[in-house]
């Protein structure tokens, strides 16, 4: 049963790093600092002082990057990949006690699909935000992938069995989301050839 709660912690924190990369290690180093997180033996150097000012150094620069106009859109290019390989090493880093090969397939579809996915719906977001207000709407997309990721780590960490459940829901409407802007794309390119 301990396993299942180590790979739902890691689900948890690697759709966390969707939202943001930073905010998750962060909020873990924190957690196992204060000792209310037992962090696995590869990574418990996160736990220490100078691995969390380091992360909350990294946290802070990322969070008022998303704040600048056009370099959010720069920031999500970099973000994308970024945020799968630190959603499969986040999983990978928590799945300890499992078999390799089951541990390194959950890592890669489960840890680093779900940071894409989520990373994606929120690029998506962004596009939408810029289109629909011009950029001026976008400080509250980045606000709310701040909250998102914050409060996803820290339920990771607290109730993972509830995050699970909140991240399923935000995968279906990630992927709703990102369906439905690449059918517009189709079909605004459809409208100007038929022009």
């Amino acid at each position: 049963m301990e396993w299942v709660v180590s790979v739902l912690l890691g689900f948890g924190l690697s759709a966390a790093t969707g939202f943001r990369i930073f905010v998750p290690f962060f909020v873990a180093g924190i957690a196992g600092y204060n000792h209310w997180l037992t962090l696995p033996e590869g990574i418990a150097w996160i736990g220490t002082l100078s691995a969390i000012i380091l992360f909350g150094t990294a946290t802070l620069i990322e969070i008022l990057g998303y704040y600048i106009p056009w370099f959010d859109h720069l920031l999500d290019v970099i973000a994308t990949p970024a945020s799968t390989i630190a959603g499969t090493l986040v999983m990978s880093s928590f799945g300890t006690d499992v078999d390799p090969l089951l541990k390194w397939t959950l890592a890669i579809i489960a840890g680093g699909g779900t940071a894409t996915l989520i990373s994606g719906g929120t690029a998506a977001l962004r596009i939408a935000s810029t289109t629909v207000t011009g950029g001026a709407g976008n400080p509250l997309v980045a606000t709310g992938e701040i909250g998102g990721s914050a409060v996803i780590s820290l339920l990771a960490i607290f109730i993972p069995v509830i995050t699970a459940i909140v991240v399923s829901i935000l995968l279906i409407i990630s992927i709703r989301f990102i369906v439905r802007k690449i059918k517009s794309r189709r079909l605004a390119k459809t409208s100007i050839k038929n022009v």
